[in-house]
């Protein structure tokens, strides 16, 4: 995507949150849903998928927001902005919104999901596109196909 070093930083609006991530996304994605849309006051959520023992908070201590389920969303306290996610018995990947990342400009969406609860005017560059979220056995070609294409 950018360069051999996959070193990446961010941090929440006022900074009192940052983090870094030590290897490039597994995949891109865009989400249409609903409770996407009422976290970021926006058409949809972007986000970047990353293997958890690749991420790490290096500043600050984020509290869990938006629902408080199975999926665990963080945010900073302060500013209250949206960083990642830990989704439902996926405890190896952490989903960091790529919003927050200091350069943002290379974490194009590959994947869309819950097109069907989209905006009528809302588009993305995404690949491939999903009326919910991708079937847990779609998953091993998505990131191969992902992998490739940002080689």
């Amino acid at each position: 995507m950018r360069d051999s070093n996959p070193h990446t930083t961010g941090k929440c609006r006022c900074g009192q949150v940052q983090f870094e991530v030590t290897s490039e996304p597994l995949m891109t994605m865009a989400c249409h849903c609903t409770g996407c849309q009422r976290m970021t006051a926006s058409a949809f959520s972007l986000s970047a998928l990353y293997p958890s023992n690749e991420f790490k908070v290096t500043l600050g201590e984020p509290v869990i927001g938006g629902l408080h389920g199975a999926s665990r969303h963080y945010f900073c306290a302060h500013c209250m902005s949206w960083l990642f996610t830990r989704p439902e018995g996926m405890d190896e990947f952490v989903n960091v919104r790529t919003t927050m990342m200091d350069d943002a400009q290379f974490f194009s969406p590959f994947i869309e999901t819950y097109t069907d609860e989209k905006l009528s005017w809302a588009a993305t560059p995404a690949v491939h596109s999903f009326n919910k979220f991708p079937l847990p056995e779609n998953f091993p070609a998505l990131l191969s196909e992902f992998a490739q294409q940002n080689q």
